[in-house]
This record gives structure tokens, C-alpha cells and sequence, in this order.
């Protein structure tokens, strides 16, 4: 069974696949001092709860808060016996290398996406991922990642907003019933959504008009569908795309005997 863990900033979450299917994921909260001990016992007992058997014999990590990597490769070494593979480093190999500036550092969470989404969605895309970050990949049409944007993330705006006005309320993120509010909450829910409706828009209008083609855009991320409600802003939505592409990964490693 293969062990995929996806560190952001925000969670962690742990997915299992056992050679056909993932068989459940699990989140905790992203903290550098969680030991290697206590990610398996957490995780230990999750598993027993779904009385999965626990037989790991492989393991890869994409962390975007590097810090944590530390710990989470005693896990994987200590408790399954593995070295794990992380994405961005230089002997975890991808299927198309990154084509950015000499120097640059690519987050890995993007270039984990940019693997899924081309094999599920062919090449050629904009890659869109709600997270902590709302950011957006643009995939060339050999696969390649080519580079991207990275806006601040709509609960990540929500609480600038609350902290830069101590007035201003904690609100949910939904769809407003009217562009034009008539209290606090709904004046600041309109701006979020329809904010953020308008930067994908205009972005992805962007990205398409300098690439001069028309390029698909798939969605990922927890906040993904509240903006999918009929504006035609997604060709696909693809809540475990971060998963799949830490398995495609580890795939392609395995097949050039790199892991």
C-alpha cells in the first residue's frame, strides 16, 4: 500500500491507496512540532477505527510548509520501514520537468496538480486551487508546468479583512441572494464571492489571451464548487486531484527504478 501525504500550510491529509483505489483520507492540522510518534498514532487509530489493516511499503510527501518534512520522514522510516519520495526534491523525478526561471522554486502542491490534471484532462490547462493560496498553474501542451498566479486565499482575505477592522465580523463564505447587501455580513459576503468570482474570471481571460489558446480550466480545493454555481467558470472540478497526482508520481518513480 502506498501512503500519500499532502502538507499545506493550513492541514495535512494522509490518503491511503492499496494498488486500485484510495481507500480513505484523513486530515490534521499543519504543525511543524508534531513528532514522528504522534502522526502515528493519530493515524494508527483512524485506520483501526475503519479497520483497515496498516501494511505501508511505500510513501511520498508533498509539503508546501517544509518544516514538518523533518518529522514526516522519520514516520514513514520509523514506523513503515520506507524512505519516502518528496516532491521538489531532486531524486523524486517528475514526468515533465517544471520550465521556469533558473533558480525558481515551484511549490510542490503545484506540481502535483499539474500532474494530475494533465492525466485525467489531457495537457494544455489552467489549473485552479483554492487553498490558503488561490493559485493557478498553467500547463503547457506537453505537460510541462509553465509557470502560474498566486492570489491571496478567500479565507485568508475574509481574515485580513477581520483583523485589518476589528468592527468587521467573521463571516461565512457563501453565494449572496443579491450583489447589493443590506447589512455588514451580506456587504462583506458579496464582496468575497463575487470578488473572487470576478479575479478567476479575469485571470483565467488573461492567462488564455497571452497563451493565444483556449485553455481548459479544472478546479481543486475545498472552496472550488461554491464557485462553480452556473458562471461557466470551470470545465472540471476534482476534489482529489492532489492525491492522484502524489500516485502518479510515485508510479512513474517506480517504473524509471527510482523508488
Amino acid at each position: 500500500m502506498l501512503l500519500c501525504i499532502d502538507t499545506g500550510n493550513t492541514n495535512t491529509v494522509f490518503s491511503i491507496w492499496d494498488g486500485t483505489r484510495f481507500l480513505s483520507h484523513w486530515r490534521i492540522r499543519t504543525d511543524h512540532r508534531r513528532t514522528a510518534d504522534e502522526y502515528y498514532v493519530w493515524l494508527s487509530t483512524l485506520i483501526a477505527v475503519q479497520r483497515f489493516e496498516l501494511q505501508i511499503d511505500a510513501c511520498i510527501i508533498s509539503a508546501t510548509a517544509p518544516r514538518v518534512v523533518f518529522n514526516l520522514r522519520v514516520l514513514c522510516n520509523r514506523y513503515f520501514d520506507t524512505r519516502p519520495l518528496v516532491v521538489g526534491k531532486p531524486d523524486c523525478l517528475l514526468p515533465v520537468p517544471p520550465r521556469v526561471d533558473a533558480g525558481t522554486t515551484v511549490g510542490p502542491d503545484r506540481l502535483v496538480n499539474t500532474v494530475g490534471a494533465c492525466d485525467r484532462h489531457g495537457p494544455d490547462l489552467i489549473v485552479v486551487d483554492f487553498g490558503t493560496a488561490t493559485t493557478f498553474d498553467v500547463v503547457d501542451i506537453d505537460g510541462a508546468y509553465i509557470g502560474g498566479v498566486i492570489a491571496p486565499g478567500v479565507n485568508l482575505s475574509l481574515e485580513a479583512l477581520h483583523m485589518g477592522a476589528a468592527s468587521r465580523p467573521h463571516v461565512d463564505v457563501t453565494m449572496p441572494a443579491t450583489v447589493i447587501g443590506t447589512n455588514t455580513v451580506a456587504c462583506i459576503q458579496s464582496g468575497v464571492f463575487w470578488g473572487y468570482v470576478g479575479l478567476v474570471d479575469g485571470i483565467v481571460d488573461k492567462i488564455r489571451a497571452e497563451r493565444d489558446r483556449p485553455m481548459k480550466v479544472i478546479a481543486t480545493g475545498g472552496l472550488a464548487p461554491l464557485f462553480d454555481q452556473g458562471f461557466d467558470l470551470f470545465d472540471a472540478i476534482e476534489d482529489d486531484l492532489t492525491m492522484h497526482g502524489l500516485r502518479l508520481i510515485h508510479d512513474f518513480n517506480k517504473e524509471m527504478g527510482n523508488g
